[in-house]
């Protein structure tokens, strides 16, 4: 297994330019085509504001999307170019930016996209990165709203529980672990039954068979909430990639987060790999 394809999220936020150097590096590391999507939602004003307005408004509009677009075009093209990697498509979009997100990743073997800043107006929906970790398919990699991250994915913490989302986050992120130089797997009070004998040893062991250098850490007793406690046990390991499951649901339109993968992605130091 390998990345071949990885999708990153283009948009006017100040993080971009970071968040596509990231992806052209990752690209890189693993001889990977990178898409660059730039999605633009439609502008559906009030009736009311259309019958003041008319259409040289909705054309004030398009003309606005079309500048944004050839801007972020040309911006990432210039970064790419400065990098000398040419392996690179760009694509746009009018229409939900998740939905858009979703549709292209089905083609892609990786996701790249930014935490929610909430400083910064030029963002999406606040909760863009959660619904497309719920969405898309596929593992989504979320980049942290500060810091600059020059490794990629030299000391990973794998996050396990044994659930079918960690499964699905271990085996999605098995190129990158295979890559680096330390993994270590950590279970937070893990209950009687749900991981064999020895907490984290099985997937210790289905780890080790595909290559790579694990050592396992268990945390009996932690008295503070999952989340918070891997990103205390990130922070003392001083790693450069958190992977995990992403738990949730939807109903209808409403998407739900659990506890733990809420409070990673608030207050994440480090870029989470996810799954779902």
């Amino acid at each position: 297994m390998s990345y071949k394809t990885i999708l990153v999220h283009v948009d006017s936020s100040k993080r971009c330019a970071v968040r596509v150097d990231f992806a052209i590096r990752l690209a890189r590391q693993h001889d990977a085509h990178l898409v660059a999507l730039h999605a633009i939602a439609p502008f559906e004003p009030p009736g009311y504001v259309m019958a003041e307005m008319g259409a040289s408004l909705l054309d004030t509009q398009k003309r606005a999307a079309a500048a944004a677009m050839a801007r972020a075009e040309s911006e990432f093209s210039a970064q790419a170019s400065a990098a000398a990697y040419n392996n690179v498509e760009w694509r746009r979009a009018i229409e939900d930016p998740v939905e858009a997100m979703t549709l292209h990743a089905r083609y892609a073997d990786l996701v790249v996209v930014g935490q929610t800043d909430n400083a910064d107006v030029s963002l999406m929906a606040a909760d863009f990165p959660e619904r497309l970790v719920l969405a898309a398919g596929r593992p989504v990699l979320v980049l942290p709203s500060a810091g600059r991250f020059p490794n990629i994915g030299a000391r990973i913490l794998v996050a396990w529980d044994a659930s079918r989302e960690a499964t699905r986050a271990v085996t999605d992120a098995i190129p990158m672990l295979r890559l680096a130089n330390t993994v270590h797997v950590m279970t937070v009070n893990p209950k009687h039954g749900e991981h064999g004998h020895v907490a984290g040893a099985d997937i210790g062991l289905f780890l080790a068979r595909h290559g790579v250098r694990v050592e396992i850490k268990t945390d009996h007793g932690a008295e503070i909430d999952v989340g918070n406690e891997l990103l205390s046990r990130a922070a003392d390991l001083d790693v450069d990639l958190i992977v995990m499951g992403g738990y949730g649901h939807s109903r209808l339109k409403e998407w739900i987060l659990g506890g733990a993968t809420r409070t990673i992605l608030e207050s994440m130091t480090a870029p989470i790999l996810m799954s779902h």
